[in-house]
């Protein structure tokens, strides 16, 4: 199975006021795998990024100006995605920048491209209600080193993100107990288990003393309200 963990960076909080991606990363997992085979871009939105998103990524309006724009690398990463299962940190964030820079170009959202979406902050919410839930608190609470995150970076964190999803997915493959033994298996258990002798040790009279006193102690507490008597009163 096939699954890309995405993540973005944007120049600020709502696609609807003209904020843009600035940086996209694509991790690969193959059968709960990494592969190393990433897919990550930095993007020249052609506008600044707000304050408080520039404090988040540090990625700025110079340093993104030679960079190329959405529409040069959209073929590429649409190829990288294909139809594969996203995992996405607070996937309406995400998949919102990226339905509106497909919308700029005339594209499918990206629903329609990547079917199955997988978000991992809903997922762990419902695992650990009331508690954070944002990736630091997660990488803490799986005990993922995430000491190299001082500022956001979508490759960075897509990475992080797929060590806390195999983290919170981990043992869902192993539940079924119920494997059908083979015949010949089947056998040798029914010659074993005809060649047990089991040992039987008999409690001694102290013993059975000991026992019938602590019934009896039992009895009077419950004031003749236990279970044996009153089935032998039955």
């Amino acid at each position: 199975m096939r699954q890309i963990i995405l993540d973005t960076e944007t120049t600020g909080l709502d696609p609807n006021l003209g904020h843009r991606v600035i940086e996209i990363a694509a991790v690969e997992l193959v059968d709960r795998r990494l592969t190393g085979n990433d897919f990550h871009r930095y993007i020249n939105p052609g506008r600044a990024s707000d304050e408080g998103a520039l404090q988040v990524h540090g990625l700025t309006e110079e340093y993104l100006s030679d960079k190329p724009k959405f529409r040069e690398i959209v073929n590429e990463f649409l190829a990288f995605v294909g139809s594969a299962e996203l995992i996405i940190h607070n996937a309406p964030f995400d998949t919102g920048f990226l339905n509106r820079e497909l919308d700029l170009l005339d594209l499918k959202p990206i629903a329609e491209y990547c079917p199955n979406i997988v978000d991992t902050l809903q997922m762990a919410r419902d695992l650990h209600p009331g508690k954070k839930n944002n990736l630091d608190a997660l990488c803490e609470r799986y005990q993922i080193g995430n000491s190299a995150r001082t500022l956001h970076g979508a490759l960075l964190d897509a990475n992080l993100l797929a060590e806390v999803y195999l983290a919170m997915t981990r043992g869902q493959d192993s539940l079924i107990m119920d494997i059908e033994p083979t015949p010949q298996a089947a056998a040798e258990t029914r010659r074993a288990a005809g060649k047990l002798e089991l040992t039987v040790i008999p409690a001694s009279a102290e013993e059975l003393a000991e026992h019938a006193k602590q019934l009896a102690d039992i009895d009077k507490a419950s004031s003749g309200a236990t279970v044996w008597r009153k089935l032998q009163n039955a």
